[in-house]
């Protein structure tokens, strides 16, 4: 039935059930449902304030008979497990895993208790739970301390890692290979495969063994040419800024080992210029501060 535009009153908006809206319609017996609005008319200028109320209550009561059939479906198929504990509801403890939290972050009304320091779950989401357990459970396993452990002894030993350690030792001493007929210029800013944007300080001249090539720059040993060493250092933001960048990089340009870099190159290479550089500020400052600090205590104390 329509409303007359100035009648007072409220809409009020719930899942379909049967039964809802038979307590609806006891609790509001002049509410009348619209079809255009898919909603119900409560007449009356504190319809709102009654509708909120009986929507909490309805919220409250659902929840009580939800957390019963809960409690049932637990006690009937329960979860053992030493991350799962039963109280007034189930609270879930593990190793700090991201997993564990993202699968415990999709489960209706899951909450985090700081002090107690668990995921706490009503009784009316163990089904939701027990669908994600199997997942939660194996995150919560390979987050022991043991396993991390036991799988960083494992990954020493594999040639995944002692390749990294290679990586990273090469990139401490600071050079590249070159190309001895397509050198770069030195003190500006270039992109390279390995390290990304870097300035050039110096070329040696020295030649570059093989067995250096192969060991750490494969794509470089692949290709029938001479190359000597070259000096790097990273480059600075204004540097970065004061570059000018190309439209594309050929592949070509990349199989030299260096090119003009493009803006898409230029853009990360600044967004981590300016991190690093914040990061710098922020420990000078603080280093300042506690240096500042230490004076006026001798200051006091002399």
């Amino acid at each position: 039935m329509p409303q007359k535009p100035h009648t007072p009153g409220a809409e009020a908006r719930f899942p379909f059930d049967r039964m809802a809206v038979e307590r609806f319609r006891q609790a509001f017996p002049r509410a009348r449902w619209s079809d255009g609005r898919k909603s119900w008319f409560v007449p009356g200028k504190t319809a709102a304030g009654r509708i909120d109320r009986w929507l909490e209550k309805e919220a409250a009561m659902l929840a009580v008979h939800g957390d019963s059939k809960g409690r049932d479906a637990f006690a009937f198929d329960p979860i053992s497990s030493p991350y799962l504990e039963v109280s007034d509801d189930l609270r879930i403890r593990t190793p700090y895993s991201k997993t564990v939290i993202e699968e415990l972050r999709t489960v209706p009304w899951a909450s985090w208790d700081e002090e107690l320091r668990t995921w706490r779950v009503p009784f009316r989401s163990f089904e939701e739970l027990r669908r994600r357990w199997p997942r939660i459970e194996k995150a919560a396993q390979q987050a022991e301390p043991e396993e991390r452990k036991r799988r960083r002894e494992s990954a020493r030993s594999s040639d995944a890692h002692k390749a990294a350690q290679l990586r990273n030792a090469e990139r401490r001493r600071h050079r590249y290979p070159l190309p001895a007929e397509h050198l770069p210029p030195v003190g500006k800013p270039v992109a390279t495969e390995e390290y990304g944007i870097v300035v050039f300080s110096e070329v040696s001249g020295e030649l570059v063994e093989a067995e250096d090539l192969t060991a750490s720059y494969p794509n470089a040993a692949c290709a029938n040419a001479s190359y000597i060493w070259g000096r790097w250092r990273s480059a600075t933001l204004s540097e970065l800024i004061a570059t000018w960048p190309t439209r594309s990089a050929s592949k070509a340009d990349k199989r030299l080992r260096w090119w003009q870099p493009t803006l898409p190159e230029l853009r990360v290479a600044r967004r981590n210029a300016r991190s690093m550089e914040r990061r710098k500020q922020t420990r000078d400052l603080s280093r300042f501060a506690d240096l500042g600090c230490a004076s006026r205590v001798l200051n006091q104390n002399a």
